[in-house]
């Protein structure tokens, strides 16, 4: 199979501990690009926390793509043009609010370039040291959030986080997307919205099948877009149910395992069909 896109999440899997790409797998990355592969970012982070990634890999030079807000939004690099965005509307936001108050844990959400919160807590302040957008604490949250939203976040200790997290996936199946992205982030999106149904979007406008896709990551965020592509990868450092879905499994974050994905099933099958 010749690969014609190659989709990556960020945290945990393109990027190593320290927030960087090793050497090793930004070349091969160059290299899949400088051969007409493309190569596309898909994170839960907001716009803003991915673009100096995009900028690292030279995105806009390529005609690329990133999938924000864990596919709430597909952007244009070359041209930073919306091709498609979904939010949730103030009630959703007010109501997650609610619940996330009955349930005992933090929430915050995005408004323009900054995380907005009534909470004062340490997850909260670890999502702006990852995306680098600033913290707007607020009085009210209700008050605070006065226009749709992408995404809303419920933040917590992990062993508390996975509880809430079954408790509403279920209570909230006809109305949001709901998944973990991190052990203490739990993210919430408009229903049907993930990073496999924007990827599926993307590729119909690019003119590539499924069939034709690397998707790799780490996550429960990624696991619609591992099970949709051609090539469903999981990391080495992934969870045993991220692994059972995924058609292979590489190395870690750590140790270039993006890269060797990349030089395996693109770099080297260029060279053997060359």
């Amino acid at each position: 199979m010749s690969y014609k896109m190659i989709v990556l999440d960020l945290d945990d899997t393109l990027l190593r501990n320290d927030h960087s790409i090793s050497d090793r797998t930004k070349q091969a990355l160059m290299t899949a690009q400088e051969n007409g592969v493309k190569v596309v970012l898909a994170s839960g982070r907001p716009t803003f926390g991915m673009r100096p990634v995009a900028e690292e890999l030279s995105l806009s030079q390529y005609d690329s793509f990133i999938l924000s807000f864990n596919g709430g939004k597909i952007i244009k690099s070359q041209s930073n043009e919306e091709m498609f965005s979904s939010t949730l509307s103030i009630e959703s936001v007010h109501k997650l609010y609610e619940l996330s108050r009955r349930e005992g844990v933090f929430i915050h959400t995005y408004i323009g370039d900054s995380i907005v919160t009534e909470d004062d807590n340490p997850y909260t302040m670890r999502e702006s040291e990852i995306t680098k957008l600033p913290v707007n604490l607020v009085d009210s949250f209700k008050e605070g959030v006065t226009e749709p939203v992408v995404k809303v976040l419920m933040v917590a200790d992990p062993d508390r986080l996975k509880e809430v997290e079954a408790k509403l996936q279920v209570e909230l199946a006809d109305d949001f997307s709901v998944m973990r992205s991190k052990p203490y982030f739990l993210e919430f999106t408009e229903k049907g919205v993930t990073k496999g149904t924007s990827l599926e979007q993307l590729i119909k406008f690019c003119g590539i099948t499924r069939e034709e896709v690397i998707a790799i990551g780490d996550s429960y965020n990624d696991q619609e877009m591992i099970e949709f592509a051609g090539l469903g990868v999981a990391m080495g450092n992934a969870p045993d149910d991220i692994k059972q879905i995924a058609n292979y499994i590489t190395d870690t974050n750590m140790n270039d395992g993006v890269a060797k994905v990349v030089e395996k099933f693109v770099l080297e099958a260029q060279l053997i069909q060359s």
